[in-house]
């Protein structure tokens, strides 16, 4: 993996109901910021795109300075060298598909960039070449989504800003746009930050997360980590907090997959919905922490699908409710599980006390791209 220049930012911006102000560095190639709707999440981002005037403070993206208030430097934000994707995707609508991928590209070979080269592995990575004659206002939601998210990408952009980039969508075709989401995190070597209120959003493609409220950080680390946080967690259960887990197709039959969690052969296998993908395909599921039933004991007669050993690796109590995180292999990450305190105490729950968790194949929600979204 490279390593991504420093994004270092001390800022401070007057907003209607309180002062934007925060100040973090990171180096990670996906840099999430998580809040509800005005926190300042948006506020932040175009502070960075240098769209906010009034901003003071200091903002530095490796070697460069964009904002230096008390040295009375500032870089426009078309001089900053980032891809900017608003809540709103904006394509041209005179402009065809691919004319809307030209457009970014001219900024690409100024800064001497293989715009034709960015332009082919956009087109192939977000899976748009069928798409290319196509006006915009013929465009689907997700679609016109993956067009503009390849527009900034071929603008050879130093740093990529997404801001609420599925918020748009409904859920299932959120569901679908994800994974196109992640091939970019994979595959193009841009670092981003990435804007949203959806804690499946931020699990699955965030390696640092910085949650803001009322223009503060409150709390900032690992995502699933911070999302469990009995000052964060509330936040993330009103919009549906849900576990988000990489999988391998392993067969299809019926109306339901046998997916693998994990890449090792012993890792655990569960049975979800029909994925339309091929065996040995990489998949994301996702399913809800209050859909996940505990037993102390393994149990016989029910109709859930899926019945998995795991072993309790820590409790944390956010009130009424205790939020109980079980790891079900090594390799796999564990599974969060909304339970009340009333359970913990009769199920005699404690780290490392062994338990079994019950799924209904039909909690698991599978994240998978088909040829178009």
């Amino acid at each position: 993996m490279s390593a991504f220049p420093t994004l270092s930012a001390r800022v401070r911006l007057p907003l209607d109901r309180f002062d934007l102000d925060v100040g973090f560095e990171t180096t990670h190639r996906v840099t999430g910021v998580f809040g509800v709707s005005g926190s300042g999440k948006t506020s932040l981002l175009e502070t960075i795109a240098g769209l906010r005037r009034r901003a003071t403070g200091r903002i530095r993206f490796g070697d460069d300075v964009w904002l230096d208030t008390p040295g009375r430097r500032f870089v426009p934000p078309e001089a900053r060298g980032v891809g900017y994707l608003p809540q709103d995707s904006l394509l041209f609508p005179h402009k065809t598909v691919l004319g809307n991928l030209r457009s970014g590209m001219r900024r690409a070979m100024r800064n001497a960039v293989d715009a034709e080269g960015t332009l082919h592995n956009v087109v192939e990575v977000l899976g748009i070449g069928p798409l290319l004659e196509r006006d915009p206002a013929t465009l689907s939601g997700g679609e016109r989504q993956r067009v503009a998210l390849g527009r900034a990408l071929c603008s050879g952009p130093r740093l990529l800003l997404l801001d609420e980039p599925l918020a748009s969508l409904d859920a299932g075709i959120r569901r679908r746009v994800l994974p196109f989401l992640d091939r970019v995190r994979e595959q193009f070597d841009v670092p981003m930050l990435l804007i949203s209120h959806n804690p499946i959003e931020v699990q699955a493609l965030c390696d640092d997360l910085i949650v803001l409220r009322d223009g503060a950080i409150i709390a900032r680390g690992e995502p699933r980590s911070v999302l469990t946080r009995s000052e964060v967690f509330p936040i993330a259960e009103n919009e549906g907090f849900e576990n988000i887990l990489p999988g391998v197709l392993v067969e299809t039959s019926g109306e339901t997959s046998l997916v693998r969690l994990g890449a090792h052969e012993t890792d655990p296998l569960i049975v979800a919905p029909r994925s339309r993908q091929r065996p040995g395909s990489r998949l994301m599921l996702s399913v809800p922490a209050s859909d996940i039933t505990l037993s102390a004991a393994r149990p016989t007669g029910l109709s859930a699908r899926n019945i998995l050993p795991a072993r309790v690796d820590h409790i944390r109590d956010i009130g009424f409710w205790r939020l109980l995180s079980a790891r079900i292999s090594e390799h796999a990450p564990p599974l969060v599980v909304e339970v009340t305190s009333a359970a913990i105490d009769e199920l005699g729950l404690a780290p490392g006390v062994e338990l079994f968790l019950i799924i209904k194949a039909r909690s698991f929600s599978l994240y998978e791209a088909p040829e178009a979204a």
